[in-house]
């Protein structure tokens, strides 16, 4: 959030920052204490100096007296000058220990600010500085409201909306669109967050703090509202002033009270009421504007006489804050007493709630706030449209939108003279002057579209720094360019036909709302907590238990298996005979491969269709028939909780640990061509990555004649082949009705992309920043070595049919490998989705002469992978060839190379095994130590006799 930069320390309980200390505030009074003690006590005698910390103590006292926070707290009621009154604060309780109470200089800076910052003063239109726009589309912006309720909040949406479908934006349903702006109008939940914390609800906290944190933006009205929700502060918030609530609020809360308001409050109708109000934040010289107002308010009580049956006009000042105490009143009360105002004068209502009745039942707005506010007080502008003449210090904010003596009047904030004046003609002989009810008149119109001109150009400014169009997007027109009209006021005349307006109580449906989610949110705790967690711990138990039993049982095999290992017979031949056993075992190792289901199928088909895929979100879109097979385009990491799942997927099917789908035959691409392990290469080549990585030795993956692309995304958008089309499909295949053509099914001229229904090289421009054409043409030239001034740009002819988009097509092996152009000698079919009719697009009668047969043919493509692999082979190796890498390379001396290499790896293997043998055959073998003379038959019989005996 903002930081309050002040240099004026914070008051004791404040919310941000500690309070200051004796020393920090006057640290230069400490080097004279002990000089000034010893003066003291010499100059003076005990008695004196005792009489002279009497009086000081006195005067302190009575100096004091006039602080706001000096008045005892126990002053009794029945010797009070001012009245304390407050409404229902039933949805704030303990408020007083959240007040706002900063210092004089403490303003709101936004963090996000930062972000938008550029420093020279022009407009801002980040849209235009993100790359080459190539434009065909508006871009789109949603609003969502969390109730279908005529209110405030819908007149200044309404009214941006107007403003910014000027400027080029359109409006479309919700969800769309990642950046969120939420707008906050009320404090109830910044209110709440404090008894959420103290009464340790934390959970419920952090989980409001991840929705302010999803949030892109978080945008209040006025600077008050981002300080009380600090605590959900994620460095996103920001203001932009300027509402209609207002307005809004002051005309429906005028036709429920009408006559009723004054003699509800306790006044007469013939009385002069003049409401004394101020700036939202407590600041700590606060008292000082009110004592100035009150004092130059002294003289008018001349004209009025006192009465105690109240038959006659009586004049009447109520002091408005937010504070919520009594403390304050208090103060009040002293300042009364000291400007000798009669008791039942000056009344102080504090609570934000009351603050229509004050202004609803005054008949002179004073703002006595001598704080240089960062917007316009909004208290002001209600007085404002409650058509009341308002008197304000001349504070630069103010002046802005007040013109003195036209619909308001302005003092200077330092001259009580000046406004003493300015009462005497606004009231006179106890009368509201004619003159003061016109300015009042125009103070009403001012206010009820006020600030209309900064609230859009605040709104349009946010949009530019916070959203990030894609290419096809036309970027809207600068801020400048939106009409004054639609700037002069709020969009009113778009809710005349509502009937019955009136503006709803929103303060009290938030809060009832917030109570009912509040109780939702403790009763799902109650219940994760005695059945969740339970199950939750069941449910490992029961993993780990069935885990410990498969550990069990592998081990009493394994331990079986040696056993009888140990058991049985084995021939042991000599080394070289066990060395080419081994080798032989491991080289069959290799060329074992079990086939799958999924691949025994396949093997009949003609057609192989590989969906690419880049996570496991895209596996709902994924087909799980033999026809399609995934393609996943890089790996993943996965965390201890990902783990756990993978192990208890283990137990039913084997899981990929680089985010295949488990019980398929899916594979990875990085897995046949390495340069896909470079996050930088795989993200710059996409989905053609694959391409890539199925035709490097596409003999060891594909095994059909036909072979067939789809992404994901097709399946999203309900474009991928019906089971009605893949028959058809097959069935053109197999039949050859067209020959050797190209099938595809997502039409360019139906993509949403495409609403204006360009032509091929357009629409590749406006998807790709308008470089389309510059880089196919850019390579075209390198490739073949063409001159500047050769159109290198394939013609596409414009006949009426259409293009694919979104590789969903398919298309001969061989003519794969080629990588063949659309413009070469081949046919174009299209196969509806849904029903597989099949249509032949751009047919070869007008295609003739427009053809760029010689350039894809296969003679010529592979002569120019000799000619790149020759020079590659000739350059610098340390001159990094990205070309390469990207596949098998058609060349003989590559071919050769291998060879040789292959041949060199053999001899090596062969010389590490001659040397092997050798070592084996010369190492040193241990000498026999002696040898065993067997004894003769005769002794061998006599010494078992003996034993026997024996």
């Amino acid at each position: 959030m903002g930081s309050l930069e002040s240099g004026i320390p914070l008051k004791k309980g404040s919310l941000f920052g500690p309070p200051s200390s004796r020393k920090e505030r006057h640290p230069f009074s400490q080097r004279f204490r002990s000089s000034f003690s010893r003066l003291l006590f010499k100059k003076l005698d005990y008695v004196q100096w005792i009489c002279a910390v009497v009086v000081f103590l006195c005067l302190v006292v009575v100096f004091q007296m006039f602080l706001p926070g000096s008045v005892v707290e126990n002053s009794g009621d029945s010797f009070r000058a001012v009245k304390m009154r407050s409404g229902n604060l039933s949805h704030y309780r303990d408020i007083d220990k959240y007040v706002l109470d900063i210092g004089e200089e403490a303003f709101f800076l936004p963090k996000i600010s930062e972000k938008f910052r550029r420093g020279d003063g022009r407009d801002v239109n980040l849209f235009n500085h993100t790359g080459q726009h190539f434009g065909y589309r508006k871009p789109q912006l949603a609003l969502v409201f969390g109730e279908l309720v005529v209110d405030s909040q819908q007149l200044l949406m309404v009214t941006i909306a107007a403003a910014l479908l000027e400027i080029g934006y359109g409006i479309q349903e919700p969800f769309k669109s990642i950046p969120l702006i939420w707008i906050i109008h009320e404090n109830a939940l910044g209110y709440r967050s404090r008894q959420y914390t103290t009464g340790g609800q934390i959970e419920l906290l952090n989980d409001w703090r991840r929705v302010f944190d999803r949030s892109t933006v978080v945008v209040f009205p006025n600077y008050a509202l981002p300080m009380i929700y600090s605590t959900f502060d994620a460095g996103n918030f920001y203001v932009i002033p300027g509402s209609p609530a207002e307005a809004l609020e002051a005309d429906a809360f005028m036709a429920l009270q009408k006559d009723n308001l004054r003699i509800s409050m306790g006044y007469g109708s013939e009385d002069v009421i003049i409401a004394i109000v101020g700036s939202q934040f407590l600041y700590k010289d606060m008292w000082l504007g009110h004592a100035i107002v009150l004092r130059a308010l002294s003289p008018l009580l001349a004209d009025f006489s006192l009465s105690k049956d109240n038959s006659s006009a009586q004049l009447r000042i109520i002091v408005h804050s937010g504070e919520l105490t009594n403390n304050y009143s208090l103060a009040l009360e002293t300042m009364a007493r000291s400007l000798k105002y009669p008791r039942g004068i000056i009344e102080h209502i504090a609570g934000d709630s009351n603050a229509d009745s004050v202004l609803g039942s005054a008949d002179v707005v004073i703002y006595g706030s001598l704080l240089e506010e960062q917007s316009f007080p909004e208290i002001l502008i209600k007085a404002m449209c409650f058509e009341k003449p308002i008197i304000t210090p001349d504070i630069s904010m103010i002046r802005k939108y007040v013109d003195d003596r036209v619909n308001g009047y302005l003092f200077p904030k330092d001259n009580i003279r000046v406004l003493r004046q300015i009462m005497m003609e606004v009231i006179s002989k106890g009368k509201i002057s004619p003159l003061a009810r016109n300015i009042a008149s125009i103070g009403r119109s001012t206010a009820k579209n006020l600030m209309v001109s900064e609230a859009i150009d605040g709104y349009a400014t946010l949009l530019q720094n916070i959203v990030r169009l894609p290419s096809e997007v036309a970027p809207p027109k600068a801020v400048s360019e939106i009409s004054s009209h639609v700037k002069e006021q709020w969009q009113w005349h778009l809710f005349k036909a509502v009937p019955d307006l009136t503006y709803p109580n929103r303060t009290l449906r938030i809060n009832t709302f917030l109570d009912e989610y509040e109780d939702r949110w403790n009763h799902s705790q109650k219940n994760r907590f005695t059945t969740v967690v339970a199950a939750n711990d069941s449910f490992v138990y029961s993993i780990w238990e069935e885990e410990k039993y498969i550990q069990m049982a592998i081990t009493k095999k394994r331990r079986e298996d040696e056993e009888l290992k140990d058991r049985t017979e084995q021939s042991h031949g000599t080394w070289e005979e066990v060395y080419r056993n081994a080798k032989r075992a491991d080289r069959s190792k290799n060329d074992l491969h079990e086939r799958d289901e999924g691949e025994l199928e396949r093997t009949g088909q003609p057609l192989c269709i590989y969906e690419l895929y880049s996570g496991e979100g895209c596996w709902p879109f994924l087909h799980q028939r033999s026809l399609y097979r995934g393609v996943t385009l890089f790996y993943f990491s996965f965390s201890l909780s990902s783990l756990i799942c993978m192990k208890v997927e283990s137990l039913k099917s084997p899981v990929s640990s680089k985010g295949r789908r488990p019980g398929r035959d899916d594979f990875d691409a990085p897995s046949r061509l390495p340069l896909l392990n470079n996050a930088y290469y795989r993200d710059v080549l996409g989905e053609y990555g694959a391409f890539f990585a199925i035709a490097n030795r596409i003999d060891r993956l594909h095994k059909n004649a036909w072979i067939g692309f789809q992404s994901w995304r097709a399946t999203a958008r309900k474009a991928s082949l019906s089971r009605t089309a893949e028959n058809a499909l097959l069935d053109a295949i197999q039949s050859r009705r067209y020959g050797d053509a190209l099938y595809f099914w997502v039409r360019m001229d139906m993509d949403p992309r495409n609403p204006f229904k360009k032509d091929f090289w357009s629409f590749c421009d406006a998807i790709n920043a308008g470089g389309c054409k510059f880089a196919f043409s850019e390579a075209m030239r390198r490739m073949y070595g063409l001159k500047n001034d050769t159109d290198s740009l394939p013609p596409m002819p414009e006949d009426g049919d259409t293009w694919s988009v979104m590789l969903g097509w398919a298309l001969p092996t061989r003519s794969f490998l080629e990588f063949v152009m659309f413009s070469s000698a081949r046919r174009m079919v299209f196969v509806n989705p849904e029903t597989g009719v099949m249509q032949e697009q751009h047919k070869f009668k007008s295609r003739r002469g427009k053809m760029w047969i010689k350039w894809f043919s296969y003679n010529t493509l592979k002569s120019l992978d000799e000619d790149l692999a020759e020079l590659s082979d000739s350059e610098d190796p340390g001159k990094h060839w990205l070309w390469p890498s990207t596949g098998e390379v058609f060349w003989q001396g590559v071919y050769e190379r291998e060879r040789n290499l292959r041949h060199k790896e053999k001899e090596k293997r062969k010389q590490k095994s001659l040397e092997k043998l050798n070592r084996m055959r010369k190492r040193h073998r241990q000498q026999v130590i002696g040898k065993y003379v067997k004894p003769p038959p005769e002794e061998e019989s006599s010494n078992s006799s003996s034993l026997a005996s024996f």
